[in-house]
């Protein structure tokens, strides 16, 4: 191991320590506005991406373009992950996710005023790939900061339950977003909504960040990462030694992550996409369903990382996987002819068993890796699985246009992410670190 016995090189000073609960809360903002911005972006790109930035390459191809800048910026976050990786190992927790939010929300910003093709020509499109790109570094490395700031401010009992709190901020993300659009859709007729509307959402990006970073800068370090300083025990080179002395663990990892984050790529985009297009629904039904169950979420994750924290994070994960593989198949049977309460109920169910993989992922993660490379390999298996998942839409959507749109296509990615998954988290308890 390679260490260095130099002091603290954070370029942000820490404030007095605050109790884990209010940590825990601050990283789930900031985790929140991350998601938000990334998803404003995903559902910005099922509807207006293709028209306003690749009109001239035909409905299709637009449609095929704008599935591309969503997996752009999934492409790119495991080099995120390695770069933050290692200032978060390094520099510490805090500083490094002063510097994803800020990055995130600046990107997400630029997004709101850039020109369209009618407007600049290809100019739009280019910086918008640009700005997907400064988004996918930003998500490399804010997630496993989050899941550590939450974690290394708990005790060992509680850490499961601490680490399930920053997986908020997905479906609270996923809540603003839907909501912003709905208000626009709502508010908005369609072609003062092509024409500028879609901007505010990423303008709103702006403010919000004003808060995260706020509330970032007000909590300490974390004393995991205060202890490596005073006892000289930081890796010089973290990102080696992950790979040297944990890379069956970092498999593990991958495949524990991917029902978590595969299935909201699955349900949050190709699924709209899929039920607005071939299917019939109206947009405004989807949306509110999808929001009806984030909503839900706001319960269950909690309520999963307390029972993780009685019966371990891995056991949570694999039930999860268990009970999305038991409904893939018959939730894809019944939205091919669903009303507006079965949608809903598709949703909530759909949403509830994923998000029980989902509420546990960080805990079985953070205990699977030892504090001084833990920043870097959470965030590098997390974007590993992100960016297997960012291809989601596009990998299911080939495989309906194989099978002829056969109703089972989308239920069939859902049920092999659950089952590797399940492996995965099976796999997790005998190589854990810590528990």
């Amino acid at each position: 191991m390679s260490v260095t016995s130099a002091t603290s090189t954070a370029s942000v000073p820490s404030p007095i320590s605050v109790p884990p609960r209010r940590v825990a809360w601050a990283s789930m903002v900031g985790t929140s506005l991350e998601s938000f911005d990334f998803y404003v972006f995903a559902y910005f790109s099922a509807f207006f991406v293709g028209p306003l930035f690749f009109e001239p390459l035909g409905a299709a191809g637009a449609t095929l373009a704008s599935f591309t800048t969503i997996a752009v910026a999934f492409v790119v976050r495991p080099i995120g992950a390695l770069v933050f990786g290692w200032m978060g190992d390094r520099l510490g927790r805090r500083t490094t996710l002063l510097w994803t939010v800020g990055v995130m929300g600046v990107a997400t910003g630029l997004i709101g005023v850039l020109p369209t093709y009618g407007q600049a020509g290809w100019l739009g499109a280019v910086l918008l790939v640009v700005l997907r790109v400064a988004q996918g570094l930003s998500l490399g490395g804010e997630w496993g900061g989050s899941i550590l700031l939450a974690t290394e401010h708990s005790s060992r009992v509680k850490r499961a339950f601490y680490a399930a709190i920053p997986q908020l901020g997905s479906p609270v993300g996923s809540i603003l977003s839907a909501t912003v659009f709905i208000v626009l859709v709502s508010a908005l007729p369609t072609d003062q909504l092509a024409a500028w509307g879609w901007r505010i959402p990423f303008l709103v990006a702006l403010p919000l960040l004003l808060v995260s970073l706020y509330l970032r800068w007000s909590i300490s370090e974390t004393p995991v990462f205060d202890e490596l300083v005073a006892e000289h025990r930081r890796d010089r080179a973290p990102v080696l030694t992950m790979f040297r002395e944990r890379p069956v663990a970092l498999l593990v990892a991958v495949g524990a992550a991917l029902l978590g984050i595969g299935s909201y790529s699955l349900m949050n985009t190709y699924t709209m996409n899929y039920g607005s297009t071939q299917l019939g629904y109206s947009y405004m039904d989807l949306l509110s369903a999808a929001t009806i169950g984030a909503l839900l979420q706001l319960v269950t994750v909690p309520l999963f990382g307390a029972w993780a924290a009685r019966i371990g994070s891995a056991q949570v994960v694999a039930w999860g996987a268990v009970g999305t593989l038991v409904i893939a198949f018959p939730m894809y049977a019944l939205l091919q002819s669903a009303g507006f309460g079965v949608l809903v109920g598709m949703m909530v169910v759909g949403g509830i068993l994923p998000t029980m993989s989902w509420a546990a992922l960080g805990g079985l993660m953070a205990d699977l890796f030892p504090d001084r490379f833990g920043y870097s390999a959470l965030s590098f298996a997390y974007a590993i699985a992100a960016t297997v998942s960012g291809f989601i839409p596009l990998a299911t959507a080939a495989l309906g246009e194989a099978t002829g749109q056969a109703w089972w296509h989308p239920g069939l990615v859902l049920a092999l992410l659950s089952a590797v998954t399940l492996v995965a988290s099976l796999a997790a308890r005998s190589l854990a670190v810590r528990g």
